[in-house]
């Protein structure tokens, strides 16, 4: 029961006609994990207006952002005061340039008649570590309570004013919070602010400083209309896939098979128990987030798993189903390979239906728009993890049936005899094409040149006027890639600890400060890594330090599952890795070197 004086507050508060509305609304877009079960509150009538608004109009594929309370904040200010007010709100600052906002970017432009932004920056997981400078709480507006970025917005409506005019004021992103006050106490006034007019773009982009329109007018390589089988034109790859992405990777991948069958046999059978006790007391009509049992050490819940639960549907072991990974660049483990126990398969069920199709098939995982890092691209011929390459799209060389037969060549036919009659030359072959996209990815020149396009957008491709260099320099690269671990190993120097008893099983490695020594174990040290070592990077990693990351023994904290690297069959193996990746990174930084000859 509402009390009565409350109810006749809000009802005094509907009638009364606002003009201005303050605040700093909140601004968490979800849990962190499902088991927690602290989701964000629904409201019908303003999540009805986020989507036939914010999200209708966006063109993103993932617009989980647009879930933010702060964004239904804005959306509910912006009806509130009608026709004539002022909305002034601190709020994340991530409705100013990420791709999921440009919908909201969209009709807020159309609903003020002004808008004033002072950008303060301050998103620890984009900045920390840019340019090799960390920063962190002394960085942010609202110290660790807050670790995004933040702005001050003021949206001005004015029924007598067509056209939005937007003006933007920022500070430097290494700005401490203590500058960011006293830059907002001695202005006083916005006007007295740095501040500069906006003009969006046609996909309503606010901030445009490094996006070159030109990139618009290259090739793409895939679109949302031919994955819907709407067109097969003027575009590369027909179909492309997020990588599979788990929701509960503690439980769904480790190195150890045993272990990992162990796990899921055990989380399956509390889940089926789940099911039956559901389907036994006929819940239909029960809030599933009030049923499920929460146990970190017996399952991990997803929205999607709780999906399938509601609905009656029983989780099966097999065996078949543990599959080889790629789960981080150079990083191969065992994945439980299933449609209830991964939040999300996407295509990968029709890309690498089968373990057989491996022996063939090939794709080039790239990061996908929004993604904050720099870009970054990786071939497979395995099921690659989302988090390959940041937020991985995939573009397959095949696509099958799910049952591994009618294997259909995804590079278009359109796009064959597009390459052949640019370059006059019907020697060009899909293979071929799919070579020329892995190399000319990787010139260093069109990733710098556009690097903000390619944080907005999947990649478009230029026709360069040297076509085999790119595709023989791809076909290089894949090679190395592929085969990591067919490489030859670099000859690092081996010194040993006389004090300490054989091993060759690592706990955590880690290098030293100058980066040319490994403390592989207390009784291993590797000496020699080469400096352009580290020039082959994936993200803000190189591929080195993704290996020194990733083979450690690990213990998941809520499930208390141990993920340990180490292979009692084959004891030398990371070791070996270590001088193979070594190698790997000379070689390819030795390719991409060598592509700076040819224009792009």
């Amino acid at each position: 029961m509402f009390a009565k004086e409350n109810t006749e507050r809000v009802k005094k508060q509907q009638e009364t006609e606002f003009f201005v509305i303050i605040g700093n609304p909140p601004y968490n877009v979800g849990q962190v994990n499902e088991n927690d079960n602290n989701k964000n509150r629904k409201y019908k009538v303003i999540d009805g207006r986020v989507k036939e608004t914010y999200a209708k109009d966006s063109k993103a594929t993932n617009k989980n952002a647009l879930a933010d309370p702060y964004v239904k904040a804005i959306r509910w200010a912006s009806d509130r005061i009608k026709d004539d007010g002022i909305v002034a709100f601190v709020t994340n600052n991530g409705f100013l340039d990420s791709i999921a906002f440009d919908g909201m970017r969209r009709h807020l432009g159309q609903d003020f008649s002004k808008i004033y932004i002072l950008d303060l920056k301050g998103n620890v997981r984009k900045d920390s570590m840019r340019d090799g400078i960390p920063i962190g709480e002394k960085h942010t507006v609202f110290g660790l309570a807050a670790m995004v970025g933040i702005s001050v917005t003021f949206f001005v409506k004015s029924k007598k004013t067509e056209n939005c005019d937007i003006f933007y004021s920022t500070v430097n992103w290494k700005t401490t919070r203590q500058e960011k006050f006293g830059l907002i106490e001695n202005a006083v006034t916005y006007s007295k602010l740095d501040c500069q007019s906006i003009q969006p773009d046609k996909k309503y982009t606010w901030l445009t400083e490094g996006l070159h329109s030109e990139f618009d007018d290259f090739l793409p390589l895939g679109t949302k209309e031919a994955k819907k089988g709407k067109e097969v034109e003027n575009i590369i790859f027909r179909l492309y896939s997020s990588a599979v992405k788990t929701n509960r990777d503690a439980w769904t991948y480790n190195f150890n098979q045993e272990v990992l069958a162990n796990n899921m046999q055990r989380t399956i059978d509390t889940y089926n128990k789940q099911v039956k006790q559901w389907v036994k007391k006929n819940n239909k009509e029960s809030k599933i987030d009030h049923f499920v049992l929460y146990d970190d050490t017996q399952i991990s819940w997803g929205e999607s798993l709780k999906a399938n639960l509601k609905r009656g549907k029983f989780a099966e072991f097999s065996q078949e189903k543990i599959r080889i990974s790629l789960y981080r660049p150079f990083i191969k483990s065992n994945l439980f390979f299933d449609r209830i126990f991964n939040e999300r398969v996407y295509v990968f069920p029709s890309i690498f239906p089968t373990p057989t199709t491996e022996n063939e098939n090939l794709v080039i995982c790239v990061s996908a728009a929004g993604n904050t890092k720099n870009f970054q691209c990786l071939m497979v011929n395995i099921i690659p993890d989302l988090h390959l390459t940041g937020d991985s799209q995939c573009f397959p060389l095949y696509t099958y049936k799910e049952d591994g037969t009618n294997r259909t060549e995804n590079i278009t036919d359109w796009a064959l005899t597009h390459y052949q009659n640019h370059y006059k030359d019907n020697k060009i072959t899909k293979w071929a094409i799919f070579h020329y996209v892995y190399g000319l990815l990787h010139h260093p020149a069109y990733r710098e040149k556009y690097a903000a396009n390619l944080k907005r957008e999947l990649p478009r491709l230029p026709m360069a006027p040297n076509f085999w260099a790119f595709s023989k320099a791809g076909e290089k690269l894949a090679d190395l890639h592929l085969n990591y671990e067919q490489q030859q190993p670099y000859p690092l120097k081996i010194i040993e600890n006389p004090k300490v008893p054989f091993s060759l099983k690592v706990e955590k490695m880690r290098l030293s400060k100058d980066k040319t020594k490994l403390i592989y174990n207390e009784f291993l040290t590797l000496e020699g890594i080469p400096k352009k070592v580290f020039n082959y990077k994936l993200g803000n990693r190189s591929s080195l330090d993704w290996v020194i990351d990733q083979y450690r023994v690990k213990v998941d904290k809520r499930s208390g599952i141990i993920n340990n690297p180490n292979r009692e069959d084959d004891e030398g193996y990371i070791l070996e890795l270590v001088k193979k990746i070594i190698t790997v990174s000379l070689e390819t930084v030795k390719v991409v070197d060598g592509l700076l000859e040819y224009d792009y």
